[in-house]
């Protein structure tokens, strides 16, 4: 696969990794999707910035978000979009410049290469060896999918709040009238 030099990128649903890659004496994004790889000049924590704030909510709002629905503190996963199911996770911090972001719904498997590398199979069956230890992905594939889980625990209850404000108490109906019984009386 050729990889395409292109300038502003969003994030999306076909959006696979970021990874960091030095170009020159700057560091730019290797972003890959099922069927495309892009090199964008952008660093990949600026990418994950700029595309939160394309879906409205700017990125220090999301990591506030994450802080709060899972308790958790570093390497925060976060939730770019979340109708479509866009959740990524960084394997370091998002400041360090060797950090990649991955995307929960394009992962398939992972499993340990080395001990500090990982094996990362995609939903579309490719697979690539990451810098990154089974331990710190596998923690970070949990924070993520806790997260997702919480945040749809949330948008379920609201439904459901809803749909009672909305239609009140749902009694259960009885096969017979109630008036069946109270009219003799």
């Amino acid at each position: 696969m050729a990889q395409v030099k292109i300038g502003e990128y969003v994030v999306n649903s076909c959006t696979m990794y970021i990874k960091p890659v030095e170009y020159g004496n700057k560091i730019f994004s290797t972003i890959v999707e099922p069927e495309d790889e892009f090199l964008s000049p952008f660093k990949p924590l600026d990418l994950i910035k700029n595309s939160c704030a394309f879906y409205g909510v700017d990125y220090e709002s999301r990591r506030k978000g994450t802080k709060l629905l899972i308790d958790y503190s570093r390497k925060l996963p976060i939730v770019i979009e979340p109708i479509n199911n866009i959740y990524a996770f960084c394997t370091t911090s998002p400041e360090d410049p060797n950090c990649i972001w991955f995307f929960l719904e394009h992962i398939k498997d992972y499993r340990r290469a080395s001990a500090r590398q990982t094996l990362v199979i995609f939903r579309n069956d490719n697979s690539f060896t990451f810098p990154v230890s089974y331990s710190t992905f596998n923690t970070q594939m949990l924070r993520t999918s806790y997260l997702q889980t919480k945040l749809m625990q949330r948008v379920e209850l609201n439904k459901k709040k809803l749909f009672y404000l909305l239609h009140g108490p749902q009694l259960s109906k009885a096969s017979e009238s109630g008036e069946f019984y109270l009219k003799d009386r």
